[in-house]
């Protein structure tokens, strides 16, 4: 059997906790559901910080440190932080708590891009904070900001000084052809593992034959030199990461992507749906991989060199 890495996306950016009462905000609501992910079979927990009085996505290094030696200690998964935080936030802002943390893993967006999340609002009626509808209605004029120069700056902080190695980001086909514009450079090396992000409105489509179409090209561009994971948004999660896990490539689900686990129900936590994702795969023939096998297959430095 071969193995697959099952990556978790604990909370996120996007999504409210209005939309949800699952999804984790508070430090010991992450560390808790993260430690459930884990044993549910999630090698990688990808996290992102909320403002517990908020909810409001948060860079704050403090913030993090809350919940990432407890995660750390109950889990024994890499801990991937995000450096994209909020399309709202400045990049020295995203990067504040992953260079405090040096973790073994970081995510990277490969590209700026629209990010509307404008349709989301005419389906909620009742909000809990009041930042939440404006961000939502006004991302109709929101651009994720991720130049070749930011990207290159994430590269050296992150990786040539801290020992990181990441979850590139690619949300459209152009953003490939920028990883390897950043491989000709000399500034990213393999193993190179690619996350194909679907269904983002500003992004690529979340229809099978786009993910037939990203491989294709990953192929062209990268040889046998990278892996690839697949994320989608909302109902798309489990079809697509069923897909990805057929091809050969990797899955991440989590209440960051989907707050779902079928259509019209929401999941009670992260590991109900990493669970879901994990019996899928077996059923496919493919294994969970373990921490340490992510470590190894990912080329990454070990828990021990990390901050946390």
């Amino acid at each position: 059997m071969s193995k697959i890495l099952i990556t978790c996306a604990l909370t996120g950016s996007i999504h409210t906790p209005t939309m949800s009462p699952h999804l984790p905000v508070t430090a010991d609501e992450i560390v808790e559901q993260g430690v459930a992910a884990a044993e549910a079979g999630a090698a990688i927990l990808h996290l992102h910080a909320r403002d517990p009085g908020t909810g409001k996505p948060s860079a704050s290094p403090e913030l993090f440190n809350a919940f990432l030696p407890r995660l750390k200690q109950g889990t024994g998964a890499v801990l991937n932080l995000t450096t994209g935080g909020s399309a709202v936030m400045t990049l020295e802002e995203r990067l504040a708590a992953p260079k405090a943390a040096e973790p073994e893993m970081c995510s990277l967006n490969m590209g700026s891009m629209n990010f509307a999340l404008y349709p989301m609002a005419a389906r909620i009626s009742e909000w809990e904070h009041d930042w939440e509808q404006p961000f939502l209605e006004n991302s109709d004029d929101l651009i994720f900001k991720n130049t070749p120069r930011d990207i290159a700056h994430v590269l050296t902080e992150m990786g040539e000084k801290r020992g990181a190695r990441f979850e590139f980001e690619c949300y459209d086909v152009g953003h490939l052809y920028m990883l390897r514009h950043f491989v000709d450079r000399g500034l990213v090396s393999g193993p190179i593992f690619l996350q194909f992000v679907f269904g983002v409105l500003g992004g690529i489509g979340p229809d099978p034959e786009n993910l037939d179409h990203m491989k294709r090209i990953a192929d062209k561009l990268f040889g046998d030199s990278y892996q690839f994971s697949v994320l989608a948004a909302g109902r798309h999660q489990m079809p697509l990461a069923t897909m990805a896990a057929a091809m050969g490539g990797h899955v991440r689900v989590g209440l960051e992507d989907s707050l779902t686990i079928a259509r019209g129900t929401l999941a009670r936590s992260n590991a109900e749906q990493v669970a879901k994702i994990r019996r899928i795969v077996e059923e496919l023939g493919r294994e969970p991989a373990t921490p340490d096998e992510a470590r190894a297959m990912l080329g990454l430095k070990g828990a021990d060199r990390t901050a946390i």
